[in-house]
């Protein structure tokens, strides 16, 4: 990828994170956090601005590696225990681009997410009818399209369900959830109630399953959603579990009741929500911090990806260990 395609992709999010961060109330400025229940905070990973390495999302493996995509290289790579970073494949360029991706102007490579036998599923948004959609990539083979989605949507975050039968897809444009089978074929839209819908530039992001309903963040609306799963994978009424995040992207559950960590990109911030409406800044930039897009839990380690998508210099993986937590 081109320095001037970087760049330009960066402006955009540059400009769209102003404007969210505009919007911050006087006491949301960020301090510095005491980490706790953090311990042994420390950057693990620097990866490659130049080359477009700017990390959305991320899958864990039983043995710690990180499955992580490549928003503006378009790619999908490994990252190993010890830090060392291989591509595993790179999604097909548009022919006109990607400069009619929706909100960014550029095609990216989003959620990604794995199943026990080793399959990768990732999320490609082009702006072009012929690949944006849900790719799988099976260990050894190249990506294959198996789900077309909409060309004037923004597929983003990708959950699987806890059956391992189908897949869950927020689209952060159109303000929907789709469903997929995991042997791919015709999107189902699952919800498009209107918690789900952006305010102008990015609604619907992280998903999670969890206990018989989907977890879902609106960027834009800075609120974490409780979608419950009815009989006949039937969508409830979204409650909204927490609410003046703005800029919140991805979230993990870590495993203490509905105890969760959450990324905001904006702030540049990792907090953790408690039920009881409590939260803390338990991460920030002097922790390397640099728009935070992703963060998954593997027992007690944690994993945070920072894309530097506004701060453009240095997207790397931090990672942590959690403390008092099942």
């Amino acid at each position: 990828m081109s320095n001037r395609r970087i760049k330009t992709l960066m402006a955009a999010v540059a400009v769209a994170a102003a404007t969210l961060a505009s919007a911050l109330p006087a006491d949301a400025t960020p301090t510095r956090p005491t980490r706790e229940p953090l311990t042994d905070v420390r950057v693990a990973t620097h990866f490659d601005l130049s080359s477009g390495q700017l990390p959305e999302n991320i899958a864990l493996l039983p043995d710690g590696t990180a499955a992580v995509t490549f928003a503006a290289s378009r790619q999908v790579a490994e990252v190993s225990p010890r830090g060392a970073t291989r591509v595993l494949a790179t999604l097909p360029a548009p022919a006109d681009g990607g400069v009619h991706t929706p909100a960014l102007g550029f095609p990216l490579a989003t959620g990604i997410a794995r199943t026990p036998d080793g399959t990768l599923y990732v999320l490609y948004a082009t702006g072009t009818a012929d690949l944006t959609g849900l790719w799988r990539l099976r260990p050894g083979q190249s990506p294959q399209r198996i789900a077309a989605l909409p060309a004037d949507g923004l597929p983003n975050g990708l959950a699987l369900d806890e059956r391992g039968k189908h897949l869950y897809i927020t689209d952060s444009v159109l303000g929907t959830v789709w469903t997929v089978p995991v042997t791919g074929g015709t999107p189902t839209a699952w919800s498009t109630a209107p918690e789900l819908a952006s305010t102008g530039f990015l609604g619907a992001n992280g998903v999670k399953v969890r206990d018989g309903a989907l977890w879902v963040t609106n960027l834009d609306r800075g609120t974490l959603l409780r979608i419950p799963i009815r009989p006949g994978n039937r969508a409830g009424t979204p409650q909204v579990k927490a609410s003046d995040l703005a800029g919140i992207d991805d979230f993990a559950f870590t495993g203490h009741g509905d105890d969760v960590l959450a990324t905001l990109n904006t702030t540049n911030r990792v907090v953790l929500l408690r039920p009881d409406g409590s939260r803390t800044t338990v991460l920030d930039t002097a922790d390397g911090l640099q728009n935070p897009s992703s963060v998954a839990l593997r027992g007690k380690e944690v994993y945070v990806l920072s894309a530097a998508y506004a701060t453009a210099t240095d997207p790397n993986l931090l990672r942590a260990r959690l403390r008092g937590h099942r």
